[in-house]
């Protein structure tokens, strides 16, 4: 399945691809640490009670547990590779974006703050009054659906 298929209604979806992109890098950067706990969550051994004594007798309870482990491996590989997908697409639009554009739309959609957070952050950082920001806002926002899907 594309990418693409994830953001359909243009202009929404240029803000939920923005949404997700911490999501994204977040995935990327973190799947391997994820996989080596899960790996070293199937080399290790079940702890016993004190007794000694198994709590419930479960013959399958070893291989249940292996075969948990890779399925757990399977979705996050699975999720690794459409966080790859999502950057491969998403990352050029990004990037052809001018610094000012990029630093308003971070700002209103991939950080989590309030809009009137964004808005003073943004006007601080650019020297623009508050009512050119949202207006910076839409045309920062409009550029990218394009670059991102085009007419």
């Amino acid at each position: 399945m594309n990418i693409v298929w994830h953001y359909l209604d243009k202009k929404t979806a240029a803000v939920n691809a923005l949404r997700d992109y911490s999501n994204m890098e977040f995935i990327i950067e973190h799947t391997d640490e994820s996989i080596a706990a899960i790996y070293a969550k199937v080399e290790s051994p079940r702890s016993s009670l004190p007794t000694g004594m198994p709590k419930v007798y479960n013959r399958t309870a070893s291989e249940n547990r292996l075969a948990s482990c890779i399925d757990e491996i399977d979705i996050l590989k699975e999720r690794y590779r459409q966080a790859l997908e999502y950057m491969e697409w998403f990352k050029p639009a990004w990037e052809m974006l001018d610094d000012a554009s990029r630093f308003i739309l971070h700002e209103f959609f991939v950080r989590h703050i309030t809009k009137t957070e964004a808005v003073l952050n943004i006007s601080e950082k650019l020297h623009i009054e508050r009512s050119w920001v949202y207006k910076r806002k839409e045309e920062a926002l409009r550029q990218l659906t394009l670059l991102l899907y085009g007419l």
